[in-house]
């Protein structure tokens, strides 16, 4: 099976470094095979027979504690469910602007989200929509400035990891 990888908080602002060659290194100790990552902020694609994601999570989170000292949050789905959270995108016309456009996977799903402290959140120009696994942004005035960016994953109460629209297309096509 084909899964990817998506950490949170490695190699941001100086603080849990973890150079992705060591990391491709940690995964095939584990077993993992053709590893594959893009940029620094911690996305992989390998194959395992492994038919459990959360079996994964918890080698690689362990692996990188032991050899750094760190366990960053490590949220391991098969390719499908990244191919229907691409399939399931609620703003194509976020899509031409792919800085725009963000997806948030969420490690559980979530359960009684406050919608309303959402919107208090969000300007007049973002959009959301949530599913069971992912929360999808569209900011077209950008993510840099946005409190619902921000905010989301507290009012949630679910730890996320979140991408821009193109970096999902990238991993894809890694995959």
């Amino acid at each position: 099976m084909i899964y990817v990888a998506l950490f949170r908080g490695i190699n941001v602002g100086g603080k849990n470094i973890l150079p992705m060659n060591e990391l491709r290194t940690a995964m095939e100790s584990l077993g993992a095979r053709g590893v594959q990552t893009y940029i620094q902020s911690g996305n992989a694609v390998f194959v395992s027979d492994e038919d459990d994601a959360g079996i994964w999570s918890k080698r690689i989170r362990e692996a990188i504690r032991r050899a750094h000292g760190f366990e960053p949050q490590v949220m391991v789905l098969p390719l499908p469910e990244l191919e229907q959270a691409i399939a399931d995108n609620p703003f194509p016309e976020g899509q031409s602007d792919p800085k725009t456009l963000h997806l948030g996977f969420l490690l559980e799903p979530a359960t009684a989200t406050k919608l309303d402290k959402l919107d208090a959140l969000k300007s007049a120009s973002e959009r959301y929509q949530m599913t069971d696994k992912v929360f999808y942004l569209h900011a077209p005035d950008g993510i840099g400035k946005s409190k619902l960016a921000v905010g989301a994953e507290k009012t949630i109460g679910v730890p996320m990891t979140m991408r821009n629209w193109n970096t999902v297309q990238k991993i894809r096509e890694l995959a």
